[in-house]
């Protein structure tokens, strides 16, 4: 693994096209065609996560593209045919390589984003499984979240490790079962991802669960994983799906001023 590189951080949200950031953080009166515009100006980077729900058009992706500056890059997370119904992949799984196709020749791509339900467990079969998705996706980098704290374990990293695949860090509630808010690398990318710590509406499921602010200390306790990870990447993205209220932004924005803080910036 590689040590002690310049690692260059990116931050951003989970999604940016909410009616409920209109006055936390989009000016009141903006279409929502105009959102990601605005988002640009204020974060290097994106999460798309209603490629989840619906494998868009390639159509959908060329707009995004002709607004974003040739610095600015997009994760893609993947269809729910790969990640949560697992079947009969091959079909889905080709449209969803089709839509990425605008991509294609530009900087502005990061990867795919493989999230796995709590219901998804560790197996041997399911680590198969995970790596066959990962290959399906070849020629891009993958980043899997799991939910179940069964996924923390040496076979795990080591099968990520020859893969080239990127396990995400999670920070969420502190409930039973759960993966605790640790750092891991296992490419020279690291990637985090925050929901929040609602542990109240957490299992009801529903956007609800994302209903969360967190606080400075909260967020230095990651500042400090953050410069361990940053001895063995090239790179970290961080991204905030805390979403409800513009709350995301907010805290992509601390986060930022935080790890400015403490380079001296």
């Amino acid at each position: 693994m590689p040590k002690n590189f310049n690692t260059k951080i990116e931050i951003g949200t989970s999604g940016y096209s909410f009616i409920d950031w209109i006055g936390p953080f989009y000016p009141a009166g903006i279409q929502k065609g105009k959102m990601l515009d605005y988002y640009v100006q204020h974060f290097s980077t994106v999460e798309i996560n209603s490629s989840y729900y619906r494998i868009p058009h390639p159509r959908v992706f060329e707009a995004m593209i002709k607004k974003v500056p040739e610095d600015f890059e997009f994760t893609i997370k993947a269809h729910k045919s790969l990640t949560h119904e697992r079947r009969d992949i091959m079909e889905p799984t080709a449209r969803f390589r089709e839509a990425l196709l605008p991509f294609k020749g530009t900087n502005l791509l990061s990867g795919i984003l493989l999230q796995f339900p709590y219901s998804f467990k560790y197996s041997a079969e399911n680590l198969n499984y995970v790596r066959r998705a990962g290959d399906l996706l070849i020629g891009q980098d993958v980043f899997v979240e799991f939910r179940h704290k069964g996924w923390i374990r040496d076979e795990v990293f080591q099968a990520f490790e020859s893969e080239g695949i990127s396990f995400v860090s999670v920070d969420e509630p502190s409930l039973e079962g759960l993966i605790k808010p640790e750092a891991y690398t296992t490419s020279d990318t690291g990637y985090i991802r925050l929901h929040g710590r609602n542990s109240r509406t957490w299992w009801s499921g529903g956007s609800e669960r994302y209903d969360y602010l967190y606080n400075e200390r909260e967020l230095s306790e990651w500042s400090k994983k953050i410069e361990e990870m940053k001895k063995k990447t090239r790179k970290i993205y961080i991204f905030f799906n805390n979403c409800h209220h513009g709350q995301a932004v907010q805290n992509a924005k601390m986060m930022l001023d935080l790890l400015k803080s403490e380079k001296g910036e």
